[in-house]
């Protein structure tokens, strides 16, 4: 799943190297917390959170086991670190 969420971010926005996805999960689900340059977080947000419910939408029903998936975008500078 986090391969396919870095790789429609990666198309979304202007700066694809500088897109950072770090994944957490447990017995309840996934939890996937998005980083990008500040100049693209209304491309992934989108007009009314439309593109990153979308987003969300689609990885919930990719979710082999059922876990549910959560998306969380970070609005903090970005500081060019991809590790």
């Amino acid at each position: 799943m986090r391969y396919f969420l870095e790789l429609v971010l990666g198309r979304l926005v202007t700066h694809p190297d500088e897109v950072d996805v770090e994944e957490t999960s447990d017995d309840r689900g996934f939890l996937f917390r998005i980083r990008v340059n500040p100049e693209d977080l209304g491309r992934i947000i989108g007009r009314n959170g439309r593109t990153i419910e979308a987003i969300r939408s689609l990885l919930n029903a990719a979710s082999r086991d059922g876990r549910h998936v959560s998306v969380e975008v970070e609005d903090g500078e970005f500081d060019g670190d991809n590790s």
